[in-house]
């Protein structure tokens, strides 16, 4: 979580399909994976799913098809869960909460003004995760 990985992987890195990784299991970083579902999954107002309840279901709902994608294409994922960030992350991670704060605002206004297409772009930089 925040490093880059781009330069280590550069000169040994190459593009597969979904195929070629049939019949092997997957390791996923399911911390992204679901923090992508709570930021991409919403509705045209920016709110994210929920239930009936008001839970908030995006995340669920793209682990759900995301999987069913990977089964169906011959893979066994394996979700990793890394625990607490080290404290050398606690800048990125304030910074990181300070856009999120920045943009839940700038949200209220688009949807005040009724941007709804501002607002959604907005929305996807406030999502978050909890236990």
């Amino acid at each position: 979580m925040g490093v880059n990985l781009r330069e280590l992987v550069e000169k040994v890195k190459k593009q597969i399909n979904l195929k070629d990784l049939n019949k092997k299991v997957v390791a996923i970083d399911a911390y992204n994976m679901l923090y992508q579902f709570l930021a991409i999954i919403r509705q045209p107002d920016g709110t994210p799913l929920m239930n009936r309840r008001g839970e908030v279901t995006s995340h669920l709902s793209g682990l759900f098809y995301r999987t069913i994608n990977l089964l169906e294409n011959g893979i066994k994922p394996v979700y990793v869960f890394d625990g607490k960030p080290p404290e050398l992350k606690t800048v990125v991670l304030e910074k990181r909460l300070q856009i999120k704060v920045e943009a839940e605002k700038r949200y209220r206004e688009a949807l005040a003004r009724g941007d709804l297409e501002e607002a959604r772009i907005y929305a996807q930089q406030t999502a978050r995760l909890s236990k």
